[in-house]
């Protein structure tokens, strides 16, 4: 993958699945399809017409043969590409051979007539060789013509798909009593303790802080689908179109690493980081603040010497334009630059909690608004 693309999709990406969220939720009492769904189902499973059934189109059906046809293509070269190896193996060993007959200078009967039958097992090995890579190449075209013929199809479905999703919304809009299945989204109860006292409070500023953290953490979440996509593509790739990557693995975890870093603050704003609550979840709310208030020196301390120490090393990593040593070779600056910035938010949220225990302890825990 180009380094380009890798980083164009963490941003991009992210941007369109909240657009696309976001225009559902707009739109959540409306009937019929959903765009956002019918395009998941083209990226991800689009080669066997997954996001035509979607959208109750008939035309589904012809993208199973093409992709059975593919497969098929594909395990034609597997198999062949055995016999090319052993047939290539065969002809190296009878080169070796001619070659170990050519240097016997003794001139004699049985060397003449060993160096003749080593050309002319050279010669059968060779012949066998090339109908071999022939059987293969003939595999490998067919299977790349048919590849060819599945991505026009789903290139065109990409570009006819919101057509194909309003036609189908405005024929089950003419149709209200028709049966059409609508699963609802489950009620997913909150995680984390939930026994902050600071979550009810708010001042100006607060919120202000506390809205970059929400849009930072909210942004980086999607990189989680994007994953799923990524490794998707991983297993297809490798399974069904014989071309395994080596850039999957290594990107995911370093995007992984960068959504741990950036999403901290989010977390600890959402009040869902582990914390050992057995005492503190017995204070009053007062003494919650409070208890917050001492503790938080020890925090202070620890992302003060989180944000300068990563930001030196993100600066190194800058100034020499640091990449993997990895056949991929992707730029691992951004990388180390995503800990300065995670750490500087979760400094951040840091004040605007410190700011709101402090509000409690003067008001009684009142809630304040903005």
């Amino acid at each position: 993958m180009p380094h380009w693309l890798y980083w164009a999709g963490l941003l991009l990406f992210p941007a369109l699945a909240i657009y696309l969220v976001r225009r559902q939720r707009r739109s959540a009492q409306a009937r019929g399809p959903s765009l956002f769904i019918a395009y998941l189902f083209l990226l991800c499973a689009g080669f066997l017409g997954i996001h035509r059934f979607y959208v109750r189109s008939r035309w589904g059906f012809v993208f199973i043969p093409v992709f059975l046809a593919l497969i098929y293509c594909n395990a034609q070269v597997r198999d062949v590409r055995d016999d090319e190896s052993r047939t290539f193996a065969a002809r190296q060993q009878a080169q070796s051979a001619v070659e170990r007959a050519r240097a016997d200078k003794s001139g004699s009967a049985e060397a003449a007539q060993e160096l003749q039958k080593d050309e002319a097992a050279i010669k059968a090995s060779e012949q066998e060789y090339e109908v071999a890579k022939a059987v293969r190449d003939r595999w490998k075209n067919g299977a790349a013509a048919v590849a060819a013929v599945l991505a026009v199809m789903l290139l065109a479905d990409a570009i006819l798909l919101p057509g194909l999703v309003r036609r189908r919304a405005a024929v089950e809009r003419a149709n209200p009593d028709a049966e059409v299945a609508h699963v609802e989204a489950p009620d997913v109860p909150q995680a984390g303790t939930r026994e902050d006292p600071t979550l009810k409070i708010h001042t100006r500023l607060t919120d202000l802080i506390e809205s970059l953290n929400v849009h930072v953490g909210e942004y980086v979440a999607y990189w989680a689908v994007l994953a799923v996509f990524v490794y998707y593509y991983e297993v297809i790739a490798r399974f069904v179109f014989n071309s395994p990557t080596n850039w999957v693995h290594e990107s995911m975890f370093l995007m992984f690493g960068m959504q741990y870093m950036l999403c901290g603050a989010y977390a600890y704003r959402e009040d869902q980081h582990v914390r050992v609550d057995v005492i503190y979840a017995k204070f009053s709310t007062r003494g919650k603040a409070l208890a917050d208030i001492i503790t938080s020196l020890f925090f202070f301390i620890f992302i003060g010497t989180l944000f300068w120490t990563s930001l030196r090393f993100a600066m190194d990593a800058v100034s020499v334009g640091e990449h993997s040593f990895t056949e991929w070779g992707i730029q691992y600056w951004p990388v180390k630059l995503a800990m300065p910035i995670g750490a500087a938010l979760l400094l951040l949220q840091g004040l605007s909690k410190l700011i709101k225990d402090v509000l409690i302890l003067r008001t009684g825990g009142a809630t304040r608004g903005s």
